[in-house]
Protein backbone atom coordinates (compact mmCIF):
# COMPACT_ATOMS: atom_id res chain seq x y z
CA UNK A 1 0.00 0.00 0.00
CA UNK A 2 2.84 2.38 0.82
CA UNK A 3 4.44 1.62 -2.56
CA UNK A 4 1.19 2.40 -4.39
CA UNK A 5 0.72 5.61 -2.43
CA UNK A 6 4.28 6.74 -3.13
CA UNK A 7 3.92 6.01 -6.85
CA UNK A 8 0.66 7.94 -6.96
CA UNK A 9 2.28 10.84 -5.12
CA UNK A 10 5.21 10.81 -7.57
CA UNK A 11 2.82 10.75 -10.55
CA UNK A 12 0.85 13.71 -9.21
CA UNK A 13 4.02 15.69 -8.59
CA UNK A 14 5.24 14.92 -12.12
CA UNK A 15 1.94 15.98 -13.67
CA UNK A 16 1.93 19.17 -11.59
CA UNK A 17 5.50 19.96 -12.64
CA UNK A 18 4.63 19.43 -16.32
CA UNK A 19 1.53 21.58 -15.99
CA UNK A 20 3.50 24.45 -14.42
CA UNK A 21 6.11 24.17 -17.19
CA UNK A 22 3.36 24.47 -19.79
CA UNK A 23 1.87 27.48 -18.03
CA UNK A 24 5.30 29.10 -17.84
CA UNK A 25 5.88 28.41 -21.54
CA UNK A 26 2.60 30.02 -22.59
CA UNK A 27 3.25 33.03 -20.34
CA UNK A 28 6.67 33.49 -21.92
CA UNK A 29 5.16 33.29 -25.43
CA UNK A 30 2.53 35.89 -24.50
CA UNK A 31 5.13 38.24 -23.00
CA UNK A 32 7.32 37.95 -26.11
CA UNK A 33 4.49 38.45 -28.61
CA UNK A 34 2.83 41.43 -26.88
CA UNK A 35 5.38 44.00 -28.19
CA UNK A 36 4.76 42.74 -31.74
CA UNK A 37 0.98 42.42 -31.55
CA UNK A 38 0.27 45.68 -29.69
CA UNK A 39 1.20 48.00 -32.62
CA UNK A 40 -1.07 46.00 -34.93
CA UNK A 41 -3.95 46.26 -32.45
CA UNK A 42 -3.32 49.99 -32.10
CA UNK A 43 -3.35 50.52 -35.89
CA UNK A 44 -6.49 48.45 -36.31
CA UNK A 45 -8.44 50.25 -33.58
CA UNK A 46 -7.22 53.70 -34.66
CA UNK A 47 -8.46 53.04 -38.20
CA UNK A 48 -12.03 53.00 -36.83
CA UNK A 49 -11.63 56.10 -34.61
CA UNK A 50 -12.11 59.78 -35.27
CA UNK A 51 -9.16 62.16 -35.16
CA UNK A 52 -10.17 63.39 -31.70
CA UNK A 53 -10.45 59.84 -30.36
CA UNK A 54 -7.02 58.90 -31.72
CA UNK A 55 -5.19 61.79 -30.05
CA UNK A 56 -7.19 61.57 -26.84
CA UNK A 57 -5.22 61.17 -23.63
CA UNK A 58 -5.52 58.72 -21.98
CA UNK A 59 -6.20 56.43 -24.97
CA UNK A 60 -9.80 55.36 -25.61
CA UNK A 61 -10.28 51.61 -25.77
CA UNK A 62 -14.08 51.70 -25.74
CA UNK A 63 -15.55 53.78 -28.58
CA UNK A 64 -18.10 53.74 -31.36
CA UNK A 65 -16.40 52.52 -34.57
CA UNK A 66 -16.65 54.59 -37.73
CA UNK A 67 -15.90 53.78 -41.38
CA UNK A 68 -15.30 57.40 -42.35
CA UNK A 69 -11.56 56.89 -42.54
CA UNK A 70 -11.90 54.08 -45.06
CA UNK A 71 -14.45 56.08 -47.06
CA UNK A 72 -12.01 58.98 -47.21
CA UNK A 73 -9.16 56.70 -48.24
CA UNK A 74 -11.00 55.07 -51.14
CA UNK A 75 -13.38 57.81 -52.28
CA UNK A 76 -11.47 61.03 -51.73
CA UNK A 77 -7.89 59.82 -52.21
CA UNK A 78 -8.61 57.20 -54.90
CA UNK A 79 -6.68 54.59 -52.97
CA UNK A 80 -7.96 51.82 -55.23
CA UNK A 81 -5.65 53.05 -58.00
CA UNK A 82 -2.64 52.92 -55.69
CA UNK A 83 -3.69 49.43 -54.61
CA UNK A 84 -3.78 48.40 -58.27
CA UNK A 85 -0.34 49.94 -58.90
CA UNK A 86 1.22 48.06 -56.00
CA UNK A 87 -0.40 44.81 -57.10
CA UNK A 88 0.87 45.17 -60.68
CA UNK A 89 4.42 45.95 -59.59
CA UNK A 90 4.60 43.27 -56.89
CA UNK A 91 3.09 40.48 -59.01
CA UNK A 92 5.05 41.32 -62.16
CA UNK A 93 8.40 41.68 -60.38
CA UNK A 94 7.83 38.42 -58.49
CA UNK A 95 6.84 36.45 -61.59
CA UNK A 96 9.76 37.75 -63.66
CA UNK A 97 12.15 37.11 -60.78
CA UNK A 98 10.90 33.52 -60.58
CA UNK A 99 11.31 33.00 -64.33
CA UNK A 100 14.92 34.14 -64.13
CA UNK A 101 15.79 33.04 -60.61
CA UNK A 102 14.69 29.40 -60.69
CA UNK A 103 16.85 28.35 -63.68
CA UNK A 104 19.72 30.49 -62.35
CA UNK A 105 19.61 28.84 -58.92
CA UNK A 106 19.41 25.38 -60.51
CA UNK A 107 22.41 26.10 -62.73
CA UNK A 108 24.49 27.45 -59.83
CA UNK A 109 23.60 24.42 -57.71
CA UNK A 110 24.21 21.70 -60.29
CA UNK A 111 27.32 23.18 -61.94
CA UNK A 112 28.91 24.53 -58.75
CA UNK A 113 29.01 28.12 -60.00
CA UNK A 114 29.65 29.47 -56.54
CA UNK A 115 31.44 32.58 -57.79
CA UNK A 116 28.28 33.62 -59.60
CA UNK A 117 26.26 32.85 -56.48
CA UNK A 118 28.52 35.04 -54.34
CA UNK A 119 28.22 37.85 -56.90
CA UNK A 120 24.42 37.67 -56.71
CA UNK A 121 24.61 37.62 -52.90
CA UNK A 122 26.80 40.76 -52.92
CA UNK A 123 24.19 42.49 -55.09
CA UNK A 124 21.56 41.53 -52.53
CA UNK A 125 23.61 42.70 -49.55
CA UNK A 126 24.42 46.10 -51.02
CA UNK A 127 22.09 48.84 -49.69
CA UNK A 128 19.34 49.64 -52.15
CA UNK A 129 19.94 53.37 -51.81
CA UNK A 130 23.29 52.93 -53.61
CA UNK A 131 21.39 51.98 -56.77
CA UNK A 132 18.95 54.87 -56.69
CA UNK A 133 20.98 57.53 -58.48
CA UNK A 134 22.22 55.20 -61.28
CA UNK A 135 18.68 53.84 -61.70
CA UNK A 136 17.20 57.33 -61.87
CA UNK A 137 19.79 58.56 -64.38
CA UNK A 138 19.33 55.48 -66.55
CA UNK A 139 15.55 55.54 -66.57
CA UNK A 140 15.39 59.29 -67.07
CA UNK A 141 17.68 59.02 -70.11
CA UNK A 142 15.43 56.43 -71.72
CA UNK A 143 12.26 58.18 -70.47
CA UNK A 144 11.02 55.38 -68.25
CA UNK A 145 10.65 57.34 -65.00
CA UNK A 146 7.09 57.03 -63.67
CA UNK A 147 6.47 53.79 -65.57
CA UNK A 148 5.71 50.29 -64.36
CA UNK A 149 8.75 49.05 -66.27
CA UNK A 150 11.12 51.10 -64.11
CA UNK A 151 9.44 50.04 -60.86
CA UNK A 152 9.28 46.37 -61.80
CA UNK A 153 12.94 46.32 -62.83
CA UNK A 154 14.03 48.08 -59.64
CA UNK A 155 11.99 45.76 -57.43
CA UNK A 156 13.55 42.76 -59.19
CA UNK A 157 16.86 44.02 -57.86
CA UNK A 158 15.62 42.89 -54.44
CA UNK A 159 13.46 39.91 -55.38
CA UNK A 160 15.75 38.14 -57.85
CA UNK A 161 18.79 37.62 -55.57
CA UNK A 162 16.45 36.59 -52.75
CA UNK A 163 14.80 33.92 -54.92
CA UNK A 164 18.16 32.66 -56.20
CA UNK A 165 19.58 32.17 -52.72
CA UNK A 166 16.49 30.56 -51.26
CA UNK A 167 16.21 28.12 -54.17
CA UNK A 168 19.96 27.49 -54.27
CA UNK A 169 19.87 25.90 -50.82
CA UNK A 170 16.70 24.05 -51.77
CA UNK A 171 18.16 22.58 -54.98
CA UNK A 172 21.32 21.57 -53.08
CA UNK A 173 19.10 19.41 -50.87
CA UNK A 174 17.51 17.51 -53.78
CA UNK A 175 19.35 14.25 -54.59
CA UNK A 176 21.02 14.31 -58.00
CA UNK A 177 20.08 10.64 -58.46
CA UNK A 178 16.50 11.68 -59.27
CA UNK A 179 17.65 13.71 -62.26
CA UNK A 180 20.15 11.07 -63.31
CA UNK A 181 17.36 8.48 -63.35
CA UNK A 182 15.28 10.80 -65.52
CA UNK A 183 18.22 11.30 -67.86
CA UNK A 184 18.61 7.52 -68.17
CA UNK A 185 14.93 7.34 -69.16
CA UNK A 186 15.53 9.83 -71.97
CA UNK A 187 14.79 13.21 -70.35
CA UNK A 188 16.90 16.18 -71.31
CA UNK A 189 18.31 18.50 -68.65
CA UNK A 190 15.46 20.93 -69.29
CA UNK A 191 12.79 18.23 -69.03
CA UNK A 192 14.33 16.86 -65.84
CA UNK A 193 14.26 20.38 -64.38
CA UNK A 194 10.62 21.01 -65.28
CA UNK A 195 9.24 17.50 -64.70
CA UNK A 196 11.29 16.26 -61.75
CA UNK A 197 12.93 19.10 -59.85
CA UNK A 198 10.25 21.83 -59.91
CA UNK A 199 7.30 19.61 -58.85
CA UNK A 200 9.13 18.55 -55.67
CA UNK A 201 10.34 22.10 -54.97
CA UNK A 202 6.94 23.44 -53.95
CA UNK A 203 7.85 24.64 -50.42
CA UNK A 204 10.94 26.43 -51.65
CA UNK A 205 9.11 28.11 -54.52
CA UNK A 206 6.26 29.19 -52.24
CA UNK A 207 8.78 30.59 -49.75
CA UNK A 208 10.66 32.51 -52.42
CA UNK A 209 7.45 33.79 -54.01
CA UNK A 210 5.96 34.94 -50.71
CA UNK A 211 9.07 36.77 -49.50
CA UNK A 212 9.74 38.37 -52.89
CA UNK A 213 6.14 39.59 -53.10
CA UNK A 214 6.22 41.03 -49.58
CA UNK A 215 9.50 42.85 -50.17
CA UNK A 216 8.08 44.40 -53.34
CA UNK A 217 4.72 45.19 -51.74
CA UNK A 218 6.35 47.06 -48.86
CA UNK A 219 9.11 48.73 -50.86
CA UNK A 220 9.25 52.45 -50.24
CA UNK A 221 12.59 53.72 -51.45
CA UNK A 222 12.48 52.85 -55.17
CA UNK A 223 8.89 54.02 -55.54
CA UNK A 224 9.72 57.31 -53.84
CA UNK A 225 12.29 58.17 -56.51
CA UNK A 226 11.03 56.41 -59.65
CA UNK A 227 7.27 57.02 -59.46
CA UNK A 228 4.97 60.02 -59.41
CA UNK A 229 1.19 60.31 -59.61
CA UNK A 230 0.63 57.78 -62.41
CA UNK A 231 2.49 54.82 -60.87
CA UNK A 232 2.47 55.78 -57.18
CA UNK A 233 2.31 52.73 -54.90
CA UNK A 234 0.67 52.26 -51.53
CA UNK A 235 3.64 53.11 -49.23
CA UNK A 236 4.10 56.42 -51.08
CA UNK A 237 0.36 57.18 -51.19
CA UNK A 238 0.24 57.45 -47.40
CA UNK A 239 1.99 60.80 -47.76
CA UNK A 240 -1.29 62.16 -49.15
CA UNK A 241 -2.57 62.31 -45.56
CA UNK A 242 0.39 64.27 -44.22
CA UNK A 243 0.26 68.05 -44.60
CA UNK A 244 2.23 70.95 -43.20
CA UNK A 245 -0.44 71.80 -40.64
CA UNK A 246 -1.50 68.36 -39.40
CA UNK A 247 -1.48 64.63 -39.95
CA UNK A 248 -4.78 62.88 -40.65
CA UNK A 249 -4.07 59.96 -38.34
CA UNK A 250 -7.37 58.21 -39.01
CA UNK A 251 -6.71 58.10 -42.74
CA UNK A 252 -3.10 57.08 -42.17
CA UNK A 253 -4.17 54.15 -39.98
CA UNK A 254 -6.90 53.10 -42.44
CA UNK A 255 -4.35 53.18 -45.26
CA UNK A 256 -1.93 51.17 -43.12
CA UNK A 257 -4.62 48.52 -42.56
CA UNK A 258 -5.14 48.33 -46.34
CA UNK A 259 -1.40 47.85 -46.85
CA UNK A 260 -0.73 45.24 -44.17
CA UNK A 261 -3.88 43.13 -44.65
CA UNK A 262 -2.73 41.35 -47.86
CA UNK A 263 0.69 40.74 -46.31
CA UNK A 264 -0.82 39.20 -43.18
CA UNK A 265 -3.27 37.04 -45.16
CA UNK A 266 -0.51 35.82 -47.47
CA UNK A 267 1.77 35.01 -44.56
CA UNK A 268 -0.95 33.18 -42.64
CA UNK A 269 -1.92 31.06 -45.67
CA UNK A 270 1.62 30.01 -46.57
CA UNK A 271 3.15 30.07 -43.10
CA UNK A 272 3.91 26.36 -42.85
CA UNK A 273 5.27 26.26 -46.40
CA UNK A 274 7.52 29.24 -45.70
CA UNK A 275 8.91 27.61 -42.55
CA UNK A 276 9.45 24.31 -44.37
CA UNK A 277 11.03 26.04 -47.34
CA UNK A 278 13.43 28.06 -45.20
CA UNK A 279 14.59 25.04 -43.21
CA UNK A 280 14.82 22.60 -46.16
CA UNK A 281 18.39 22.13 -47.19
CA UNK A 282 19.71 23.38 -43.87
CA UNK A 283 20.48 19.83 -42.72
CA UNK A 284 22.12 17.45 -45.14
CA UNK A 285 23.31 13.90 -44.87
Amino acid sequence: MKEVASREMWRLKTESRIKWKEIGWYLMVIIITIPFIFPLIWILTAAFKTQAQIIASPPLWIFKPTLNNFKSVFMEQNFARFLWNSSVVAVASTVLSLLLGLPAAYSISRYNQRALGVFILVARLMPGISFLIPWYILFSKIRLVDTFTALIASHMLVGLPLIVWIMLNHFDGIPRELEESARVDGCSIQNAFFRIVLPISGPGIITATTLSFLFSWNNFMFSLVLSTNRTKTLPIAIYNFVSYAEVSWGNVMAAAVVIITPAIILTMIFQRYVIKGLTMGAVKG
